[in-house]
C-alpha cells in the first residue's frame, strides 16, 4: 500500500538520528506491506474512529489513517 506523509511528520522525522531513521524506514516498509503486522503493535486510538497508532520501537510511535486507499502518516514522536 502506498504511503504519503504530512508536513508535520516530515518535519519531525528529520529530527531523528540516522540510526533511528533506518529503523523507522524499515518499519514503514512493513507498514506498507501489512499495517497489522505484529511487530508494529497497531491499534486504533481510543475516541478516534479512523486514526491508528503503530510502534517503531518501545519509545517511538507513529499515527496514521487510511486516506483514498493509501496510508497517510500524520505524526511521529518519542525519544529521538
Amino acid at each position: 500500500m502506498e504511503i504519503f506523509f504530512s508536513e508535520r511528520f516530515k518535519k519531525d522525522y528529520k529530527l531523528f538520528s540516522d540510526d533511528l531513521k533506518k529503523i523507522i524506514n524499515y518499519k514503514l516498509k512493513i507498514l506498507s506491506e501489512n499495517p497489522l503486522h505484529p511487530s508494529l503493535r497497531t491499534k486504533k486510538i481510543k475516541g478516534k474512529e479512523d486514526i491508528f497508532e503503530a510502534s517503531i520501537n518501545m519509545s517511538v510511535r507513529i499515527t496514521w489513517n487510511y486516506y483514498e486507499g493509501r496510508i497517510f502518516l500524520r505524526t511521529i514522536g518519542g525519544t529521538r
